[in-house]
């Protein structure tokens, strides 16, 4: 099993910055693509963006696009998402997510991942 914790969540004024991290614990051998996804109240959770597993490949939903880059660190077993020129319209828990992974894919649909972690709160404030 693998366990993902997510932090760097909060309150920020519009057109202001949060980068938000993805720790990975557990049976973290082998290789893991990840993604980020978001969920506003009353809406379903969408694709925000995805990395293959040596950070290569990336993928993003159009709403973020420009704004947002999603990296990772192999060594320290963590990924992280860099949120830039933040809209309200970004106001949502955000969640990580793994999928054991061996080609240079990335994924980004919700049934593809495997692990996820708690979620952490990102509210804009115009």
């Amino acid at each position: 099993q693998v366990q993902l914790i997510e932090s760097g969540g909060g309150l920020v004024q519009a057109g202001g910055s949060l980068r938000l991290s993805c720790a990975a614990s557990g049976r973290t051998s082998g290789t893991y693509a990840m993604g980020w996804f978001r969920q506003a109240p009353g809406k379903e959770r969408e694709f925000v963006a995805a990395v293959n597993w040596n950070g290569g490949r990336t993928a993003y939903a159009d709403s973020v696009k420009g704004r947002f880059t999603i990296s990772k660190d192999n060594a320290k077993m963590t990924g992280y998402l860099q949120m830039n020129s933040l809209k309200p319209e970004d106001t949502a828990v955000y969640y990580c997510a793994a999928k054991p992974a061996l080609s240079s894919d990335y994924y980004t649909e919700i049934y593809e991942y495997t692990y996820w972690g708690q979620g952490t709160q990102v509210t804009v404030s115009s």
